[in-house]
């Protein structure tokens, strides 16, 4: 069930991404608008777009949620493997996503004072060692 769910949820996103699908949704608010004075702009021509479109995004939101929680999943375990197989790479950083907010400000920092010693370095050079071991450590403090 799982699995069929997860196929179905990326087809449809896949889908509802691609500029076909933005096309016929203008067609459907081309007619629709287009059909209002027939209708006589009243309630219950109103009340179809708004069900419809509705509807529509509250599905949207369920399988896009979905194809977005299995890509990130993806994409942790692709740069765990990278930090894994890279020599000198912080291993800590493998559950990164478990931090909390503030330790998350304070690596940026280090590493955004790393950038600025890379780049005041004489042509890019790389930074004195102590500035990568200043940034190399299990978690901020």
């Amino acid at each position: 069930m799982r699995d069929v769910f997860h196929r179905f949820a990326h087809r449809v996103s896949d889908r509802m991404g691609s500029p076909w699908a933005f096309f016929a949704a203008v067609a459907v608010i081309v007619a629709w608008a287009v059909t209002g004075p027939v209708f006589g702009y009243s309630d219950t021509w109103q009340l179809y777009i708004n069900t419809g479109t509705t509807i529509a995004t509250f599905l949207m939101v369920f399988l896009i949620q979905n194809t977005q929680n299995r890509d990130a999943k993806a994409i942790h375990l692709k740069l765990d493997e990278l930090l894994r197989g890279v020599k000198g790479a912080r291993t800590s950083l493998v559950h990164l996503e478990e931090w909390t907010d503030d330790e998350l400000s304070q690596l940026a920092d280090q590493f955004e004072r790393l950038r600025h010693r890379i780049h005041r370095s004489p042509h890019g050079a790389k930074p004195p060692s102590d500035a990568v071991q200043n940034v190399r450590h299990q978690r901020p403090a």
